[in-house]
Formats: C-alpha cells, structure tokens, sequence
C-alpha cells in the first residue's frame, strides 16, 4: 500500500508561504537532452502527454538548436506536431533567430533563451562572451515580443561555477538586469551544478529586489547534487518565489557542466508542497507512474527518492 492511501503526507502548512506554485516541467527537454542515447519521438510525445495528464500545466517541450550540438532534441520537427493540441504551455529552447524562426514555423507561443553568469561556463555553452551572448539574445528576444510570444530567460551557473568557483552574486544581478531590460518576461535562476545553499539563495534574491527586479518575474531551477535543492526551494518560497522549475523522475543535469547532476525531481518538490498545503494542481500518483513508464524506457530506476517511495515494487 503506498502512503497517499494512508492520507500521508499528512498537510500541515507552514507560515509566510504562497498559496499556489506553478511547476515549470523540464524533464521532456532538460532531462532527456542528457540522455546518451536519443528517446523515439514517439515516446518523448507521450511523456509529454502523460505529464499534462498528471496536471502539469507548463512542460518545456524541446529545443530548436542545431543537432550538431544536442543530437537527442534534433526531432523537434517531429515532435512538435505531435503535442501542439495539449491544452498547456509547451516553451521550447531557442538559441538564436534561426531557432526562434524554426519555433514561430510551428507556432510556439512560448520560447526561453539560455544565458550564463559566468565567462566560462559561456564560452564552453554558447562559444561566446557573456555579453556577446547577450547581444545574440536581444534581436530573438526582440522579435518574439514582436510576434507576442512569451519570453523565458534562463541564468545558468547563478551560485557557483565548476571553472571560476563562486559567483559574485552582483554579477548575477547584473545578467538578470540585462535580460530583464531586453524585454524577458520571466527569469530562472539556475543553480546549474548544485551548489547552492539556503542563504544564498536569500541573499541573491534580495539583492535582485533592490536591483528592482519584481520577484513575481522569478523562477527557481535547483540542482541536487549536494541535497539542497528542496531547502533551496523552500527559502524561495518563503521569499515569495512562486514559479520553481522540476524534472519528472529527476532526469537532466547539464552536458556542459561536468558536474551537474540531476535536476530537482517533480515528485519530490510535489511532495514537499502537498505536506505544506501549497496547491499545484498535479496528481502525485499519476506522476510517478508517468517517471516510473519512463524509467523503463531509459532502462534504469528513478533517482528521485519519491519515486522509488511509492513504487518500490516497480523500481
């Protein structure tokens, strides 16, 4: 018997937290983009569907990026066609305006642009300076808000650099500030090798609120490698931060980052929440049968401790 039959977790809410969280999903694209081998797109397309069935709302679907560079996303031609009628957002990653022209043919109504702190992990992403990046992000960023399409800006590497160790965190602000300005209708903070600790996460994001950067325009994406990605979240939260990007099954970490593990798993950040009476709109049952179909098409267990908790026959 699994422990929601038993009424558990049992809701005990806690002071000075948001009522809603809007989970932003990154499996379908940040997790399965680390795959060493690339998933059919008949699969991918029903991961998506199993995520929306769960009640995700918003699934970041793919990317339009060159395959070259991530071969497993090089079907989001074929993807996309195929999961365009599912009556949530579906973002997509766009690198520049070849990506963004490539999205817009398939009618994407939201796009994300991926950004670095750091000098280093910039030139190893995008080949580029940090500015350089910038300035290959405005004219996309541009252009979408032209055509009305939403903007995410990612942040990566906001608390810590495998190459440059710690982030000054002026220097995160800085990069948000610019997104921010260039039209970015949303910021996600990526703590992109796990490195982050509670305190942090306070100071970063009180420093962009007296950089006037409204917390309402903040998302969270949290690394587990150290075990901090749910204490993390949980200062944000108690910042204010509402939107908190998940991996179902905890798949993803980073190609570019050696060390990057997986991302925050879904179940457990919806375990967490549940517990604290903080409304998400997602059935915890139907995600973790939708992580454990999947883990059975990637050929090895969940790492995400709510998984393998409430299906250890299975995993």
């Amino acid at each position: 018997m699994s422990t929601p039959e038993l009424g558990l977790p049992m809701v005990v809410p806690a002071p000075g937290l948001p009522a809603r969280v809007r989970i932003h999903e990154v499996g379908a694209r940040d997790g399965l983009q680390n795959e060493k081998t690339a998933v059919p797109t008949e699969i991918k397309a029903a991961f998506i569907r199993r995520l929306a069935g769960a009640g995700l709302t918003t699934i970041e679907a793919t990317s339009f990026v060159h395959p070259k560079w991530v071969p497993q996303l090089a079907d989001a031609e074929q993807l996309f066609p195929l999961i365009d009628d599912l009556p949530v957002d579906l973002p997509v990653l766009v690198p520049n305006e070849r990506g963004l022209d490539r999205a817009l043919i398939f009618g994407s109504r939201r796009v994300a642009v991926f950004a670095s702190a750091t000098e280093s992990f910039a030139k190893a992403n995008l080949n580029r300076t940090v500015d350089e990046a910038l300035a290959m992000f405005e004219p996309v960023v541009t252009r979408a808000k032209a055509e009305g399409v939403h903007v995410r800006g990612y942040l990566s590497m906001c608390f810590g650099d495998p190459w440059e160790g710690p982030v000054p965190i002026p220097q995160v602000v800085r990069v948000c500030r610019a997104l921010l300005d260039m039209g970015c209708d949303e910021l996600s903070l990526g703590d992109t090798i796990g490195v982050a600790t509670p305190g942090h996460v306070l100071a970063l994001l009180t420093a962009l609120t007296e950089a006037r950067v409204p917390t309402e325009v903040l998302g969270v994406h949290f690394h587990d490698t150290y075990g901090q990605a749910l204490a993390n979240t949980l200062a944000a939260l108690q910042y204010g931060v509402t939107t908190v990007d998940a991996s179902a099954g905890g798949l993803g970490g980073c190609p570019y980052a050696k060390s990057a593990t997986g991302n925050l798993a879904t179940e457990d950040l919806v375990w967490m929440l549940q517990g604290l009476g903080i409304d998400t709109g997602v059935d915890l049952g139907r995600l973790v049968a939708t992580s454990v179909w999947m883990a059975a098409h990637l050929g090895r267990p969940s790492p995400s401790r709510t998984v393998r908790a409430l299906s250890p026959q299975e995993q």
